[in-house]
């Protein structure tokens, strides 16, 4: 299936697309779904309102989720171009609702900032709580894929050690369109092509069946150190080709358009615009 949280004049709701449909689920949003324990059942059950898929508001998959926990230096290939050595645990960083937009919305360049850059991001949405999970009970808690856009301030990045201020950023990070489940896309450790597309050029290429770590062991990873609730979502990192490894750096302007699409899930298409 896949599963979006569409806005509507009523409010936001759970959808299922059907061809050209988006199919009402009785929820709110994608949240309030996967908080139910049969939520596949009663999605793939549902009948309800039809909206067309054209032109469609989407919100992000889950407007609310009681967190987004990202990975950083998750692929070989960004490693290297950052210049460090692979690491032996994931590198854990947080995001917050506020940070998250729709898979169209446009995006503002905070005018406090030259640096704004780009990352396509694999994204696992959960569908059960877990805490210490193993490894079948992880991959039980994956509801399913999406597409993250981790839009950077690099500048703010980069004054501490420490990532979180350059990746919070609120209204920055478009994740979308739909949240796809994991028989759709070869299971719950899928081999899918990521690429960012800026204006027609193609900056970022790899495959998720790449990264280091994988969505069922950060999954375990993760939820050993806090609960992970339905609706919380994992960004499992990006490839190499951001802007700010280029030489020189390329960075995000208003005016631009940028694409991040992942094979089988679908594309975040986002205008920037300035502040």
């Amino acid at each position: 299936m896949k599963l979006a949280t569409l806005r509507t004049a009523d409010g936001t709701r759970a959808v299922r697309l059907d061809g050209g449909l988006l199919v009402d689920l009785g929820y709110t949003d994608l949240g309030e779904l996967f908080a139910e324990d049969d939520w596949r059942t009663k999605a793939a059950a549902a009948s309800g309102t039809t909206y067309p898929v054209d032109g469609a508001d989407f919100a992000p998959v889950v407007p609310n989720p009681s967190k987004v926990v990202c990975v950083g230096h998750n692929y070989t290939n960004h490693i290297k171009e950052m210049g460090r050595d692979l690491p032996s645990y994931p590198t854990l960083f947080p995001k917050f609702a506020d940070t998250l937009l729709g898979a169209n919305d446009d995006i503002v360049k905070p005018a406090e900032t030259d640096a704004f850059d780009w990352e396509v991001e694999l994204a696992v949405v959960i569908g059960r709580q877990v805490r210490r999970a193993d490894e079948r009970q992880a991959a039980d808690a994956i509801a399913g894929f999406t597409v993250m856009n981790d839009i950077s301030v690099r500048d703010w990045q980069f004054r501490t050690i420490e990532w979180t201020q350059g990746k919070i950023w609120e209204a920055t990070t478009p994740v979308g369109p739909y949240v796809v489940t994991p028989d759709e896309v070869g299971g719950v450790r899928p081999a899918l092509e990521v690429r960012t597309v800026v204006d027609g050029q193609v900056m970022q290429q790899d495959d998720t069946g790449t990264l280091l770590f994988d969505p069922v062991f950060l999954v375990q990873y993760i939820s050993t150190v806090i609960t992970l609730r339905p609706g919380d979502i994992i960004a499992t990192g990006t490839p190499a080709g951001v802007g700010n490894a280029r030489e020189p750096k390329v960075f995000l302007l208003p005016g631009q358009t940028v694409v991040t699409e992942i094979t089988g899930l679908g594309a975040c298409a986002n205008k920037v615009v300035g502040a």
